[in-house]
């Protein structure tokens, strides 16, 4: 009988989480690391983790929305930290208060950056983004010298410092793809252009995970590294976990609410997907899509009981979903593990990822708050781990 009181849980080693970032920083030499904890750091909680990062030597945090970087800062985070998902109306004045690098990419952005600064009575630190070629935000090429003129016209008049220069790669868990070349030269062209008028940027940087991994040319003066943070591959092509020297962060288990036997023809879940071939051990499983089980994983989903491989069987339901142990058989309140680093047998992020048809990023990401996070490897007394 598991001791253990609860239903489920996302086990986060954060000294795993510590030794990737060092990685990472080692396959960037010479470059600074950003670590990304956007969607509460991939569903890995984003306090805990950004405060790992830093540990372990990330010189900057970033999130997708301004809400992120400020609930990081009443955490108390003080390092440097940006933001680059914005909305008309966003919290700027909130963000250029907390010392928030803020990202415009257009004139209406830095119009309403102005705006805030005036409320807030000191300047904001601005970095701009570069639309290169993967068409969703940041200021296209041809607009590009008009956003500068701007920029620069700002910070002459003291509202702003331009502290980046930015831009995101298309295809870069692609190897040899032929956008990311097309996109690194018109990046290099932006940033040539910013500095004859007149722009100083601390950082340049265009590197995600897969181009921080595979692409040292793309290394500029910063890297930032998302998924690979949490050891998880950005894509099968560059590499897995073990093979880039990365480990994965979660494991997710929940403890057995149900063991019985059943005879043949006994349906399973709903729409009874699945008739039981012949008298046999059911186990049920207490999470479900509600805790951030894909339902296409119906069928499909990898699960570890008792030291074997099983499948989910039948529909993933809202709370819960049932495996078929065969001949076997379990106790209530034993371990599944639906997945984790693979170093016990247990099904990967990744092995989840192939079997509902998505990747791993949406695997650990989806897992609600409905499963408690328990934190392991924490930093105690400086760096022991």
């Amino acid at each position: 009988m598991n001791e253990t009181p609860m239903r489920a849980r996302a086990l986060v080693d954060l000294a795993a989480l510590r030794a990737n970032v060092r990685t990472l920083k080692a396959r960037a030499a010479g470059a600074q690391l950003m670590a990304v904890v956007k969607a509460n750091a991939y569903g890995h909680g984003a306090v805990q983790c950004a405060r790992a990062a830093r540990e372990a030597g990330a010189e900057w945090v970033g999130t997708a929305t301004p809400d992120e970087a400020l609930a990081l800062r009443a955490a108390g985070d003080r390092g440097r930290l940006m933001c680059w998902l914005w909305t008309p109306g966003g919290p700027w004045r909130e963000a250029v208060e907390a010392d928030v690098d803020v990202t415009v990419g257009g004139l209406w952005a830095l119009a309403e950056v102005a705006e805030a600064v005036r409320a807030a009575g000191r300047p904001a630190r601005v970095q701009l983004k570069i639309d290169t070629g993967l068409g969703r935000n940041g200021c296209q090429p041809d607009d590009w010298p008009e956003l500068i003129a701007a920029a620069r016209e700002a910070e002459e008049a003291g509202l702003l410092k331009v502290t980046g220069i930015w831009s995101h790669f298309a295809c870069a868990d692609e190897p040899g793809h032929p956008s990311i070349q097309a996109q690194l030269r018109v990046f290099r062209d932006a940033v040539a252009y910013a500095e004859r008028q007149g722009v100083e940027p601390e950082v340049r940087h265009m590197a995600n995970s897969p181009a921080t991994l595979t692409l040292p040319e793309t290394h500029f003066d910063l890297v930032r590294t998302g998924i690979a943070m949490y050891g998880v591959s950005p894509s099968p092509e560059v590499g897995t976990p073990q093979e880039l020297g990365l480990k994965p962060v979660m494991t997710l288990s929940a403890y057995l609410a149900s063991v019985k036997r059943v005879p043949g023809g006994h349906g399973v879940s709903y729409g009874h997907h699945y008739i039981t071939p012949g008298p046999t051990t059911l186990a049920l499983v207490p999470v479900g899509y509600a805790d951030g089980i894909p339902r296409a994983g119906s069928g499909t989903g990898p699960v570890l009981v008792g030291g074997k491989w099983r499948t989910v069987a039948g529909r993933v339901a809202m709370d819960q979903f049932v495996v078929d142990l065969g001949g076997d058989t379990a106790q209530v309140g034993e371990e599944a593990v639906l997945f984790g680093p693979g170093d016990r047998g247990e099904p990967t992020a990744e092995d989840w990822a192939r079997a509902t048809g998505t990747i791993a990023y949406e695997v650990v990401t989806r897992i609600s708050n409905r499963v408690p996070r328990v934190y392991v490897g924490e930093n105690v007394d400086g760096y022991t781990e």
